[in-house]
């Protein structure tokens, strides 16, 4: 008997083959044919496992009686276009950011979205009460040749500029959007520098793209570029680095692009956050007379709360961010063409960053679940408060428990460095940590 299979925050993740198995993937393949009457579309990354996981997807969703498409190499928000467009549901096999030892599994319903609760309950249901893989492997269908093109011009027709005048470097995480973003980027008539694009199957997210940064802040600064986009390995994050080698994540552009629509009538509303952007953007956009609401980590909440105040846009920190009626999901190759339009109609974005707010010292400090006294954070909090005379306005502190670590994470950012500083120095003498 397989052991029941959960979905986390974003569908199935976990080591190949411990965790994610051909069975695994043949089973939510029948799981999706049973839960949607729709046609299915199934992408995946460059990760050496993720062909036959797909592959396995597709022989589910055919033994299961649902009509399945196979995609190839694609990014997660180019398969949520591409069920969008063609009327159908996807499934990605990806592990994002992940080293390449993992893989995950994720269902995207009808309009390209994620899952409701409810949907992604009785999915988990249904694979867990799929009947075993029939084999140990299978062979993949044909890919449909046309759907990347169709992705890439569907971008282009939301951001049609010529950044011809642009010199881009492109890091493509030797993920997924190494078979697409030179496409892309080459029809906007920019001069491009491609960084690992090269995917061999282990190489994707290593010492490269939006969680490593070093070498396209190198690069850029080598050529003079003017802008850097760093992708992830399934490509829906993208963080960038100026011309004068900043990196600059999600809330510098979240905070970039708040103000640039609110000043051409086009926010819908204001902007969605989570907990853990930097006290500087609030500031910022407060100033800005921009409204704010804050979630919880995780992009499923952005997009739940943009839905529920029927906002157009909101992101997070790592660079995910979502333009709700661009896109069904993050997409970073679709960030990246709006950051590029946004830089030619703004000039540098060195310069616009600098001229829009101040990023606030933060710092993040771990405490063992076993070890911590919350009543001992609050009152070395309110001691420094006092000593440093910092009114609410000035300082945040954030404790939350990791999801993925047995440890609380306590977060601190005050104007005065020094209070962050004398603050992490006292926790860590609390706690000997």
């Amino acid at each position: 008997m397989s052991m029941a299979v959960r979905f986390g925050t974003d569908g199935i993740r976990g080591r190949v083959p411990d965790e994610i198995t051909i069975d695994v993937a043949y089973r939510l393949g029948r799981a999706v044919a049973s839960v949607f009457d729709a046609p299915v579309f199934v992408g995946y990354d460059t990760r050496e496992s993720s062909p036959q996981l797909a592959a396995a997807v597709l022989a589910g969703l055919a033994d299961g009686g649902a009509h399945g498409t196979n995609l190839g190499y694609f990014t997660t928000p180019g398969v949520a276009v591409i069920a969008k467009q063609r009327g159908g549901v996807g499934v990605v096999v990806s592990a994002s950011h992940n080293p390449y030892l993992d893989n995950g599994l994720k269902v995207l319903g009808p309009g390209g979205g994620k899952l409701d609760h409810a949907t992604e309950e009785a999915v988990a249901r249904a694979l867990n009460d799929a009947q075993q893989a029939p084999a140990e492997s299978f062979e993949e269908p044909a890919v449909d040749e046309t759907a990347e093109h169709d992705y890439a011009a569907h971008l282009r027709e939301l951001v049609p500029g010529d950044f011809s005048s642009l010199h881009l470097v492109l890091d493509c995480a030797n993920g997924a959007a190494s078979h697409v973003a030179q496409e892309l980027f080459a029809a906007t008539g920019a001069r491009l520098t491609m960084m690992h694009n090269t995917p061999n199957g282990r190489n994707i997210n290593e010492n490269c793209g939006s969680t490593h940064v070093d070498d396209i802040v190198a690069k850029v600064l080598e050529l003079g570029a003017d802008l850097g986009l760093a992708f992830d390995g399934d490509a829906d994050r993208l963080i960038a680095v100026d011309g004068e080698g900043a990196v600059r994540d999600g809330d510098d552009l979240m905070t970039l692009f708040a103000l640039d629509f609110a000043s051409r009538d086009m926010l819908g509303g204001g902007l969605v956050i989570t907990s853990m952007s930097n006290l500087g953007l609030r500031r910022a956009l407060s100033g800005a007379n921009v409204d704010i609401v804050e979630t919880d980590v995780g992009d499923r909440n952005v997009l739940l709360a943009l839905e529920e105040k029927a906002w157009r846009f909101g992101g997070e920190q790592s660079g995910h961010l979502i333009f709700r009626e661009l896109s069904p999901t993050g997409d970073g190759l679709l960030t990246g063409l709006l950051l590029c339009d946004l830089v030619m109609r703004g000039g540098p974005l060195a310069d616009q960053a600098s001229a829009a707010w101040s990023r606030v010292p933060q710092a993040i400090i771990n405490v063992a679940r076993d070890r911590y006294d919350d009543a001992g954070v609050h009152r070395v909090f309110d001691e420094l408060r006092e000593r440093f005379a910092v009114s609410d306005s000035d300082v945040r502190l954030l404790i939350r428990p990791s999801g993925t670590e047995p440890v609380i994470r306590v977060m601190v950012e005050a104007l005065d460095g020094a209070f962050v500083d004398e603050f992490i120095r006292r926790l860590a003498s609390l706690f000997n940590v």
